[in-house]
């Protein structure tokens, strides 16, 4: 199987806190890999790593075989950030105009993204009306101009309602099935059935790696909640 990403001994120290410690893992093309953890086990820091504006990182992460970060990774990787990162006196369309301007990206594209995230309806309305959800959709949107290779989201589904948290979970997958790689943050244990492979996150450290499925039988227990909890109180 190709590998999106490869990385090897990662680590990101901040002050004398080590936030990620000597990581090794990949990501897959074609999959959806969800990285799970609580809030300040460091799944941010991870994904600020792969799109290359993480400061103080060692060890080697490789991204389609360019060191992160490369100036040729630009177009191939569409990052979603917890926090929007749209301009709010700008319509969604005049938005998705702006970043396809700055990646070279067809117009077409703007009327694919909106329907992608269900803002078709909602074209001409200023960002800054929106309401949270609706903003996340618009930074997903920008991030899905192009058809990058790898998307990298942090918490995309947060503020959602479960419909379309449902719907957009259909689409991760979709766009995996047409071969990117993409790699789903979460805090919310019942996101991670929805993803192919898990990486489990805990203070720094993946605590386990593989599918839902096996996570759970190695840990004995039929709920992927509790099986974190059990690997938790097992490391101890």
């Amino acid at each position: 199987m190709n590998n999106a990403v490869e990385a090897h001994g990662l680590e990101v120290t901040r002050g004398s806190r080590e936030v990620l410690r000597g990581l090794d893992f990949t990501v897959p093309v074609g999959e959806v890999t969800g990285l799970l953890g609580p809030s300040g086990c460091g799944k941010s820091t991870l994904m600020r790593v792969l799109v290359g504006v993480q400061a103080k990182v060692t060890g080697t992460v490789q991204v389609f075989g360019q060191p992160a970060g490369s100036r040729a990774l630009r177009s191939r990787i569409g990052y979603v950030t917890q926090a929007a990162s749209v301009y709010d006196d700008l319509s969604i369309t005049e938005n998705l105009a702006f970043f396809a301007r700055v990646l070279g990206v067809d117009r077409g594209e703007i009327d694919r993204c909106l329907e992608a995230v269900d803002l078709g309806g909602h074209a001409d309305q200023v960002v800054r009306n929106l309401s949270g959800g609706q903003r996340s959709r618009v930074n997903l949107a920008v991030a899905l101009l192009g058809k990058p290779d790898l998307l990298v989201l942090d918490e995309p589904t947060v503020g959602l309602d479960p419909v379309l948290r449902e719907s957009l979970w259909v689409m991760f997958h979709r766009l995996a099935d047409d071969g990117a790689a993409v790699l789903v943050s979460s805090h919310v244990m019942d996101e991670a059935e929805r993803c192919d492979r898990l990486l489990l996150m805990r203070d720094g450290v993946f605590i386990a790696d593989g599918t839902p499925a096996a996570i759970k039988q190695k840990a004995g227990v039929d709920d992927i909640e509790q099986a974190f909890l059990s690997i938790v109180r097992g490391a101890r």
